[in-house]
């Protein structure tokens, strides 16, 4: 996201394969081995979610895009949850989905694991990828959400036995039993040709499809030490670093003065913060530590009336910002 001081600017990754919806609608059900593909990709994208602790709760063909290279890209978080949004029980309560995706306990109304909501979604899914029509289907909605409550879905015969055995696993009506992520992936038909993504947890780099969109990147320097250097800086992040697209002036409040000072070092966060706040307790500040930012506080007690000075210091991979 940039923005300058009369637009804001989004850029996303152009997918111009479209919908997987549209691929089945067009030309029909996938072959096993291209399906299995298929659905290892969803795992993979929607298993990466929940260990952010992000659910989707409307994963639907619809939402599922396909790019250039026939790899699909999950779209459309607009109904996603956070663990913050899980009641006392530690459950989700919010009623939401795709009438024919959605699992039975959220119809049920008394809460669902956010999770394993979504495992039913991709079961379904699946189903649609290897037969080409919807495993729970009817224009009346009470009838197609009693279908979905028994949960009693006709499995084709002509799909190989363990294609039918793990939709069965995920397409269980009961949560406690269902199939788990993990589960699917030590599944003998999912780990066919299976290549796990190679997601990196430490890096929040955006990976952009090259063939829609070519990024030069730049590459600074990590710890010397360190077995994962160099970080990789793409362009739009540098941009952002320029003051004139920074966002956070239109969430700053009245009446208060702020400067703010970003810039890229090769030393680690830890050294940057430690020799930081040695020189400003040599200054006679005060320190303050939280979440992961150095807050630099002198309190001027013989004046009162001219206020007290602070500074804030984040430092990410990318860069300190000093405010």
């Amino acid at each position: 996201v940039l923005a300058s001081k009369t637009k804001i600017y989004m850029v996303l990754e152009y997918v111009n394969g479209g919908e997987l919806f549209d691929k089945i609608s067009s030309k029909g059900k996938l072959t096993e081995a291209h399906g299995r593909k298929m659905f290892q990709q969803l795992i993979d994208g929607v298993s990466y979610c929940h260990n952010k602790g992000v659910f989707h709760r409307d994963l639907k063909l619809e939402n599922v895009l396909l790019d250039a290279k026939g790899n699909i890209k999950i779209t459309d978080f607009n109904l996603s949850a956070l663990p913050q949004h899980c009641r006392a029980d530690g459950l989700l309560h919010t009623t939401c989905g795709s009438p024919n995706y959605v699992a039975p306990e959220i119809l049920a109304n008394r809460g669902y694991d956010g999770a394993k909501s979504d495992i039913w979604s991709c079961g379904v899914i699946l189903y649609v990828i290897l037969t080409g029509y919807l495993p729970f289907d009817d224009r009346n909605l009470a009838v197609l959400y009693q279908k979905i409550f028994k949960g009693e879905v006709q499995i084709p015969r002509w799909l190989s036995p363990g294609a039918q055995n793990i939709i069965k696993r995920i397409l269980d009506p009961n949560p406690k039993t269902r199939i788990t992520m993990s589960m699917i992936k030590e599944d003998e038909w999912f780990k066919q040709g299976y290549y796990p993504a190679n997601l990196d947890d430490e890096e929040e780099d955006v990976y952009i499809d090259d063939e829609a969109f070519s990024i030069q990147e730049v590459c600074l320097e990590a710890d010397q030490g360190s077995p994962k250097s160099p970080t990789l800086i793409n362009a739009f992040q540098l941009i952002g670093m320029s003051s004139c697209l920074d966002l956070s002036g239109f969430f700053e409040k009245e009446d208060v003065s702020e400067r703010k000072i970003r810039f890229t070092s090769n030393y680690s966060r830890k050294d940057l913060t430690e020799k930081i706040e040695d020189i400003v307790i040599e200054m006679g500040f005060r320190v303050q530590k939280k979440n992961g930012k150095l807050k630099v506080i002198l309190e001027n007690k013989a004046h009162k009336s001219l206020g007290s000075f602070s500074v804030v210091a984040e430092v990410n991979k990318s860069m300190l910002r000093l405010s």
